[in-house]
């Protein structure tokens, strides 16, 4: 399946179409971090629609569709009902919408924790179906021996320590993780066992500023931080956070727009219009060619 795909603005409501151009690769963001330094930092946000890719793919060196769509998108209380198929037709849709920049999709719970050959299977169907570049999956040591198996096999992995949200069940909660040196220390050793297996990046979230800063310096592949540290080799934010459509935000997020109240606004001005009747106007409705 191509990854070079464009929107008909003739049956469309996404435009302009991009302009083709080569998109960025997995090994081009890997190298951005060369001994141990990344002179340009990353840039990843979420995306879950090919409007949304559009808007945000000329600003971005990643885009992750995030099973954080289990929350965003469907209103379920965490990622563990997300299913593959609800990653897979996101997936697809986000890689319709961009050009440039290297689509990763989440690998949801329960589709890569049994064995290397179950994650696998699913993540070759990741690909096949939405034409992303590559994977990220939860998890450190434990999750080493499926990481190497996945990369050995032409799918790339971004790996994901720290608070990982998939096994909220276990950490009982989304608070800092690291606040003990037993935890901090486990934290740093999953990160090094995830790099060594062979992922191209590492997600860390929701650590302690210094326990991140030390993984940055430890690992040679980027890492990209939410709720981490500034010294990461790159960041990432779901978007409906940082763009301010939800009223609770965990304290990692820097809101850099109000659209939640640009939308409410604008359907508040709608809804007025329509009751009384000042829309639509001649503007808006067909009468018969003269």
């Amino acid at each position: 399946m191509s990854t070079t795909f464009t929107l008909d603005t003739s049956t469309s409501r996404a435009n302009p179409t991009p302009a083709p151009m080569k998109r960025l690769t997995v090994p081009a963001i890997r190298a951005r971090k060369t001994e141990g330094v990344t002179a340009e930092p990353i840039v990843m946000l979420t995306a879950y629609t090919a409007r949304m890719a559009q808007l945000l793919d000329p600003h971005c060196d990643l885009l992750l569709v995030g099973d954080s769509l289990g929350q965003v998108v469907y209103g379920l209380p965490s990622t563990v009902p997300v299913s593959l198929d609800m990653m897979c037709a996101h997936g697809a849709a986000v890689v319709r919408g961009s050009y440039h920049a290297v689509v990763i999709v989440d690998m949801p719970f329960g589709s890569y924790e049994a064995s290397p050959a179950q994650a696998f299977e699913s993540a070759a169907r990741v690909l096949k179906e939405t034409g992303a570049a590559g994977v990220k999956l939860e998890g450190g040591e434990a999750m080493a021996e499926t990481i190497a198996f996945l990369s050995a096999r032409g799918i790339p992995v971004c790996g994901h320590v720290g608070l990982t949200p998939q096994a909220v069940n276990v950490l009982g909660g989304y608070g800092a993780r690291g606040r003990s040196e037993a935890e901090a220390a486990k934290i740093l050793h999953d990160a090094k066992a995830v790099a060594e297996a062979g992922a191209f990046a590492i997600v860390v979230e929701g650590v302690l500023e210094e326990i991140a800063d030390a993984i940055t310096a430890a690992v040679p592949c980027p890492t990209i931080g939410i709720g981490a540290s500034a010294r990461c080799d790159g960041q990432v934010l779901v978007s409906e956070d940082m763009l301010g459509m939800f009223d609770r935000v965990p304290r990692f997020v820097k809101r850099y727009e109000a659209i939640a109240e640009v939308i409410s606004g604008a359907a508040a001005r709608y809804a007025s219009d329509v009751r009384d009747r000042s829309f639509p106007t001649d503007e808006q409705v067909y009468r018969p060619k003269k």
